[in-house]
């Protein structure tokens, strides 16, 4: 397996920034899962609360499954509790609303409408613990038109018009090749818990936050959506070329492709003199981008048949010593073996309940130190009796009551 050629990391004690802020989690599958990650990564405590049967969805997405568990379900939930709760049963609720006292925020994937069902819903949780910093993550947002409406990362793509714009012109629309409006709409969920819990130390009061992935993808395609407006030029898929910036795609070469990104004036002139024709670079009809973007397919072609004469690391050598902006087209596993990334520990394997698993760090230094693996992602229910014994403090009797019933 290609896990067991990276770096082995022991638990430790992590990123402390956000120590003191204990969240509970509500949600499966991506988004919500990676915003908790990252508040877990920089020391917040997560209890993840997991329905019975099964957990989080992404639990079942495989295979491949490793040591009992999905790779994605392992990739979003590293630093957590695990606990499994039963929330739609009276006594399943009173648990978490116990937990709920004792912490800062809530985070739920649920629309309106099921959250309103189950009593988890702000305005009934906002009432009852003042403090609580309610954030949601949905498809379409808790209000409008598409509030009531199921979501996935494929279809808020779709939405957003990304889909529109990737790939070639002559290819039907893609998706973008990870869950991006997943991971994107995370980000915004953990900035904006963060900004609501700075306003909640000068007020004392929670707030309600709500994503909407349709809302974060389109902010995403913002450059676009904006060039459009301004214009009324539609753009069109371009593949590995962008439609403003000359020169700025993927060339071949004598064995593999690289990328290269002209994007200014003086990289222009450095280009040209890194591949000895600096009068090139001087040349008055390519001065400025919008002369380049005249040019472009001129310039492309005279680019192209460059690139060809010479293997891509040669070329990447010089481009590196002239600052010249470029890259390889990296598979996944050669990704994995990169060597940068490993020497800072950015991906690295650690010992879980069933056995090592691969994990991908938070690639954020603070004070030179990006080590956040504090635990392994948990399996389903893995720290039930710790938090019910020692969080709630809820005594033995009452812990096996619930047992009995399912409740847990």
């Amino acid at each position: 397996m290609p896990y067991k050629t990276l770096p082995e990391h022991p638990e430790g004690k992590g990123q402390t920034l956000l120590e003191g802020l204990q969240v509970v989690d509500l949600t499966t599958s991506v988004a919500g899962p990676y915003a908790t990650q990252l508040l877990a990564d920089m020391g917040a405590t997560v209890i993840k609360v997991e329905k019975k049967p099964g957990g989080d969805d992404a639990r079942q997405w495989g295979p491949p499954f490793l040591q009992g568990e999905s790779p994605w379900f392992l990739s979003v939930n590293r630093n957590k509790y695990s606990i499994t709760l039963d929330i739609s049963q009276p006594d399943g609720l009173a648990v978490l609303e116990q937990l709920l006292a004792k912490s800062d925020v809530l985070v739920v994937n649920l629309v309106s409408r099921i959250q309103s069902k189950l009593g988890i819903d702000y305005a009934r949780l906002g009432e009852k613990f003042p403090h609580l910093i309610h954030a949601s993550l949905t498809g379409f947002g808790l209000r409008g038109l598409r509030s009531h409406l199921p979501c996935y990362d494929l279809i808020a793509e779709g939405y957003s018009g990304v889909m529109d714009l990737t790939g070639e012109f002559e290819t039907p629309p893609q998706k973008v090749g990870t869950p991006a409006a997943d991971l994107l709409a995370g980000q915004d969920l953990a900035m904006a818990v963060l900004a609501a819990y700075i306003a909640r130390q000068r007020t004392g009061k929670g707030c309600e936050i709500d994503i909407s992935m349709q809302s974060t993808m389109t902010r995403f395609m913002g450059p676009r959506l904006l060039s459009y407006l301004s214009s009324g030029e539609l753009p069109r898929r371009s593949g590995g070329r962008d439609s403003v910036i000359a020169i700025y795609q993927v060339f071949d070469t004598q064995d593999h492709p690289l990328s290269l990104g002209l994007g200014n004036d003086g990289i222009w002139q450095r280009f040209w003199q890194a591949v000895g024709e600096p009068e090139v670079g001087k040349e008055p009809a390519y001065a400025s981008n919008a002369d380049r973007r005249a040019h472009r397919e001129a310039i492309v072609e005279r680019i192209a048949a460059l690139l060809r004469k010479q293997p891509r690391d040669a070329w990447l050598a010089l481009f590196a010593e002239h600052r010249i902006p470029a890259g390889p087209i990296n598979r996944l596993d050669e990704v994995a073996r990169d060597p940068d990334l490993l020497q800072k520990g950015f991906l690295y394997q650690a010992q879980a309940q069933g056995g090592p698993v691969p994990q991908i760090g938070l690639g954020i230094g603070f004070n030179n130190d990006q080590a956040v693996h504090r635990r392994s992602p948990p399996t389903l229910g893995q720290d039930t009796g710790y938090i019910l014994e020692n969080v709630l403090q809820l005594p033995d009797d009452t812990i096996k009551d619930l047992q009995r019933r399912n409740v847990i």
